[in-house]
């Protein structure tokens, strides 16, 4: 088996690492938009506004109970309907953010909850609205107290973007099917991919240990 993944790799390792970068831009990209979005989320089901408070929940409770599939899906073959012409990485990095953003939004909710409610209201009787509040005095307590639950989700986050595959998104699932189509020996093309992805959620692993025990110490 070791010798075949070794001519598979010989062979076809423009493809794996076609597939990669692809793969790395995309959980990057996905990353840093989930972040944000799910920081907005998350402010807005703690916020003071009722109407917030309703469109932040209803937004976690639609995206957490329906599958990532149907809402790429949503953007790849829903949004060309509507005469919005995207092609599939944008389908692919739009999905993987608004579903990734549902769960990162319920742990910086439990972070900010996590507070003491005296900080906010000190802050408030210093002078900053409730905006630079969130942002100067809460929200970088509350990702110290996140880091590990945050970290496993952007590690799901690299591993669902293997959905890609099933839009020709160019990822290392799409490059591995093609490799496996024409080399047919599919257990030994996608021992490789597996590979791939341990060599991008392992470091990722370890740097958010690595933050969660810095932090504790800061």
């Amino acid at each position: 088996m070791l010798q075949t993944i070794l001519e598979i790799w010989t062979e076809y390792n423009s493809e794996y690492m076609s597939g990669l970068i692809t793969t790395l831009k995309i959980s990057l990209i996905s990353l840093i938009t989930s972040l944000a979005l799910g920081t907005v989320i998350a402010i807005f089901c703690i916020s003071p506004l009722r109407i917030l408070v309703i469109l932040g929940r209803s937004y976690i409770e639609f995206i957490r109970n329906t599958p990532l599939l149907i809402q790429v899906f949503f953007f790849y073959f829903g949004l060309p309907s509507l005469g919005v012409q995207i092609d599939s990485f944008t389908a692919g990095t739009l999905g993987l953010t608004v579903y990734t953003a549902a769960f990162i939004s319920e742990a910086i909710r439990a972070g900010i909850n996590s507070i003491p409610k005296g900080q906010m209201e000190a802050a408030r009787a210093s002078g900053l609205t409730y905006i630079q509040a969130m942002w100067y005095v809460i929200l970088p307590q509350a990702f110290k107290i996140v880091i590990p639950p945050l970290g496993n989700q952007f590690i799901n986050l690299v591993k669902n973007s293997s959905i890609l595959g099933v839009i020709a998104g160019m990822d290392l699932m799409y490059h591995a099917d093609i490799v496996s189509s024409n080399t047919f020996n599919t257990f030994e093309t996608y021992i490789l991919v597996a590979v791939f992805y341990l060599t991008i959620t392992v470091p990722l692993s370890i740097l958010v240990n690595w933050l969660e025990r810095r932090l504790k110490h800061a």
